[in-house]
């Protein structure tokens, strides 16, 4: 019995493999397509860089019309999120990270672990069928005549062991692309959290300068001393 044969003559339990089959071609060729195409930011460093150069320019809202134009993207939304608390204490803006994070993260793990189960479900489906070919051969061998006790025996081995194969020829793509899918989604998840801890740096060393450049240094603060110590030195000798 070849495989054609095998999967013309026991549908009932093809079927339902081939169904599991299709459901993990659709999910691993969708979030393939987020995980390598949609989600990652091109030129992330010059993204970056081009924030940076604005948030120190006192140019907050260009940097929010920046990340809002990269649409989707995980990364600009985790930044936009930062940048509309940028006035806000640094509790606030840690916050808005956190929940623009969580959200991602969910948009990020959706679905792939159903790849995972598909895989294990396969699996089970192939012994099932292997163990109902193995039952329908021995009870054929029993009421045969013994000449035909060998070719039921032969046939319902073979049925038994093409339920294993396709089981199998499932479920081990499945944990390949599910292992793939989960290393990439956990590489963007870490790049997210990157981008929070960044844009965070960002506008601390933003306000700190902003202090800096606001409080009169210990020079400037003698000098402008200066003339009232003078002052007040002359009253004093008028007035002795």
């Amino acid at each position: 019995m070849d495989f054609i044969d095998f999967l013309k003559n026991n549908l009932s339990h093809v079927l339902p493999l081939l169904v599991a089959g299709a459901f993990a071609i659709v999910i691993i060729a969708e979030r393939t397509k987020s995980l390598f195409f949609s989600y990652p930011l091109r030129d992330s460093k010059g993204f970056f860089d081009k924030v940076q150069e604005l948030v120190f320019a006192g140019r907050t809202a260009e940097a929010v019309q920046l990340c809002e134009q990269q649409g989707q993207k995980p990364v600009a939304k985790v930044v936009r999120a930062a940048l509309m608390r940028a006035h806000l204490p640094d509790d606030a803006i840690e916050q808005g990270i956190a929940l623009e994070l969580a959200d991602a993260t969910r948009h990020i793990q959706k679905r792939t672990s159903f790849v995972a189960t598909i895989a294990n479900v396969a699996t089970l489906l192939g012994l099932l069928g292997t163990i109902a070919g193995l039952i329908a051969s021995f009870a054929a061998v029993a009421h045969a005549d013994a000449q035909q006790k060998s070719a039921l025996l032969s046939a319902g081995i073979s049925t038994a062991m093409n339920a294993t194969m396709l089981g199998l020829a499932i479920a081990i793509p499945c944990m390949i692309a599910f292992a793939v899918l989960t290393n990439k989604a956990n590489r963007i998840i870490g790049d997210l959290e990157d981008a929070g801890l960044k844009t965070l740096d960002v506008l601390k060393l933003r306000y700190y300068s902003m202090e800096t450049e606001e409080t009169p240094s210990v020079g400037e603060t003698l000098s402008s001393l200066k003339p009232t110590m003078n002052g007040e030195k002359a009253a004093l000798r008028r007035v002795a």
